[in-house]
């Protein structure tokens, strides 16, 4: 059955992804992106779209009523933990205010279910293996802390106005799309700066530990989590590989593939070692989580491995910036 579906920061990385998997599966997505880091090129022409920011009340409301979803799909955000550290009252305004705006919007016009980004890779702190929903929650940074609170506003919500809810914790999150611009994407800042012959910087030692789950991965846990059938009101579910990789490996892959692609180029450039740095406040030692629960329920497994992920990505920005 074809579902009227909101994507808040459709135009994004991963909700431009997620456009695109609810046109294939029947579904007709509309957008709400205040194109601060999304942009229209992530969209097919014919996708409705609402520059509008989370944080403005009146617009969100003119958005909503233009739209008139029946599923929410919240995956607008301020996305970087250093940006949190350094403004903290702005994270929270988007993170928190934002999606407020769109709980109390998506039950005003009696929204089915509603999806939301939040984040695994933050939410339980410093962790040396894999990790379950049950797993404490101890984030130590104000963009987990932004996170844990929007879900505590979701289980408010599903029992306030009985709508369905459903916190995706997403592990380290990349792929085709994402933005190099800024302090958050790491593959896409290191395959930037690879391919333009530009030493990466590595904030720390490059011991940092992260689980790196692809954005196709992702994208199909969000249809997933918007179509499948729930016994709960309220669901959280980690989405991620539960394997292990530190930012020096991510480095050595990532300069392999890009050399291969600036070869195949026909570029004389040799992909430089990458530069070390000192460690940002607020960035964990290691973050890993276990997704047996969504393997249960949405009947969802990560199938793109991290060596592969990371060469098509390179691949993908190769494409864009070899040109």
């Amino acid at each position: 059955m074809s579902m009227r579906v909101l994507v808040t920061g459709g135009a994004g990385f991963i909700g431009s992804h997620i456009v695109d998997a609810l046109i294939k599966a029947g579904h007709e997505p509309h957008v709400i992106d205040d194109l601060s880091s999304g942009t229209r090129a992530n969209l097919p022409a014919d996708v409705p779209v609402y520059e509008v920011d989370v944080c403005d009340g009146k617009k969100m409301a003119d958005a909503f009523a233009a739209a008139q979803p029946e599923l929410v799909c919240h995956q607008a955000a301020q996305m970087s933990v250093s940006v949190s550290v350094k403004r903290p009252v702005f994270d929270a305004q988007v993170n928190v205010v934002g999606l407020l705006q769109s709980l109390e919007l998506a039950a005003q016009h009696d929204v089915g279910r509603f999806v939301f980004a939040s984040s695994g890779g933050v939410l339980y702190g410093d962790v040396a293996e894999p990790v379950d929903e049950l797993h404490p929650a101890n984030p130590i940074s104000p963009y987990g802390i932004s996170k844990w609170v929007g879900e505590k506003y979701l289980q408010f919500f599903s029992q306030q106005h009985g709508m369905e809810t459903v916190a995706m914790r997403y592990a380290n999150v990349y792929g085709p799309r994402q933005n190099p611009h800024g302090e958050a994407g790491v593959v896409a800042i290191f395959c930037t700066k690879m391919l333009a012959g530009e030493a990466p910087t590595i904030f720390g030692d490059g011991s940092c530990v992260r689980d790196y789950v692809f954005v196709e991965d992702v994208t199909r846990a969000n249809l997933a989590a918007l179509t499948c059938d729930l016994s709960e009101p309220f669901n959280a579910f980690n989405i991620g590989t539960a394997t292990p990789t530190d930012v020096n490996q991510l480095a050595a892959s990532l300069q392999r593939s890009c050399q291969q692609n600036l070869d195949t180029a026909g570029r004389s450039i040799t992909v430089p070692a990458p530069e070390y740095g000192p460690s940002r406040a607020g960035d964990l030692q290691s973050s890993l989580i276990c997704a047996d629960l969504a393997g249960q329920v949405l009947d969802w497994r990560p199938q793109v491995a991290i060596d592969e992920g990371s060469s098509r990505t390179a691949n993908w920005f190769a494409e864009q910036l070899l040109v």
